[in-house]
């Protein structure tokens, strides 16, 4: 069944993270999506191995799936007629060049708005099209820590093992891919009533800061600024891991009268009609003590009792599982999460399914990342109309 955005075509000018996974959850959703890429090299993350499946990097796969790739070389005047034409007959352009990069190439939003009036023309920087920093590379790693969320993970400064910590995905790449995402379907949706496209501007920086969520507004709200609390919660307690007679579990306590079944599990129930721990505010306000009562608790029985005897009565919690645990979960493989996609060089190829889950329109996943230039021929045949000996001409040109 097609895709709720099978009627629409995706020109992808980026690379790396935040703009392929833009342009990846487009596919998902049944977009055609067109990846144009460097001859002769393609995408950086190809090369970013190992591991490798076959001669295609894990990292390349994680973010390319369902698209098309085709390479060009717009350093050529050539190759940026080429791109343009492409750009006449899309819905969506996506790129990450830095602040300006393109204009030289006639492929910036004002020259590609010119042939085509209806485009949506999404842009990711690192700092945006304007203020101080807006000429600067733009990069995840130091993203998280210009934006505050290296502030707030990790270990305290005063505890061992403290100090800032990055999080272990480009958390801030993928969301600004999925605001990215976000902001080009409000766009379609303006053109498709209004017939008029629009430039849509993301930064990595702006996305950062959004999504310091409830942190952002403890210090606009409180006026201090957020410390590092290793895995504890700033507004909530208690919710954070422990250590357990034969390991680690998640006790994730969202109220007060979960916090009541957790105590009468733990055989002490009078901690729950105590005025210092009775409400959450209260455990907030006296966190330390209270923390130190629940680590000598926890630590006198195993994960495994712990988390049978909490699910049965309803108290959150959970194991601290490896990546290799979360595939081999019983629940993420009745969800059909890890997918195997047909590979024309590897034979198969894995995929970590899109989370989207429509009723209607169920997304399926068919077409595995593209190998580089797999698709150049038939691209420009199809969209351009380019006979076998014009694509020859131009093969020969080193154009494509």
């Amino acid at each position: 069944m097609p895709g709720p955005l099978s009627h629409v075509r995706v020109l992808e000018l980026s690379r790396v993270l935040a703009g392929p996974w833009a342009a990846q959850t487009l596919a998902d959703l049944g977009a055609d999506v067109i990846k144009v890429e460097r001859p002769g090299a393609g995408d950086d993350t190809r090369a970013w191995g190992p591991p490798w499946a076959g001669e295609q990097s894990a990292y390349f796969l994680s973010t390319n799936r369902g698209k098309r790739s085709i390479t060009i070389d717009f350093e050529q005047p050539e190759g940026q007629a080429l791109v343009r034409k492409l750009a006449a007959e899309v819905d969506v352009v996506i790129e990450n060049f830095k602040v300006g990069g393109l204009v030289k190439y006639g492929l910036d939003y004002e020259s590609l708005k010119a042939i085509n009036p209806g485009l949506v023309y999404c842009s990711i920087t690192g700092f945006g099209q304007d203020g101080p920093y807006a000429k600067r590379a733009g990069y995840d790693f130091m993203i998280q820590g210009m934006g505050g969320l290296m502030s707030i993970t990790g270990q305290p400064d005063q505890e061992a093992g403290g100090g800032p910590v990055k999080v272990g995905v480009a958390v801030t790449d993928v969301f600004t891919g999925l605001y990215a995402t976000v902001g080009v379907l409000g766009a379609l949706a303006h053109r498709d009533r209004t017939g008029e496209g629009q430039w849509v501007n993301l930064a990595l920086l702006d996305v950062q800061v959004a999504v310091l969520a409830n942190q952002a507004m403890n210090y606009l709200v409180g006026g201090k600024a957020p410390q590092r609390l290793g895995n504890a919660h700033p507004n909530i307690v208690p919710y954070q891991a422990f250590a357990t007679l034969d390991g680690h579990i998640i006790l994730a306590v969202g109220n007060d009268g979960q916090f009541a079944k957790f105590c009468q599990v733990a055989g002490r129930p009078e901690l729950a009609q105590d005025e210092r721990y009775a409400t959450n505010p209260a455990r907030v306000a006296h966190r330390k003590e209270l923390v130190a009562i629940l680590e000598m608790l926890l630590e006198q029985r195993t994960s495994r009792d712990w988390l049978g005897a909490l699910e049965e009565v309803g108290v959150p919690c959970g194991p601290i599982n490896d990546i290799a645990q979360v595939f081999a979960d019983p629940h993420v493989q009745a969800r059909n999460i890890h997918q195997d996609l047909p590979h024309p060089e590897a034979g198969t190829v894995p995929t970590v399914a899109s989370p989207i889950r429509y009723s209607a329109t169920p997304i399926e996943h068919t077409v595995a990342p593209p190998t580089l230039g797999q698709h150049t021929d038939a691209v420009l045949g199809e969209a351009l109309g380019l006979c076998a000996a014009d694509i020859a001409a131009l093969r020969d040109k080193g154009v494509i």
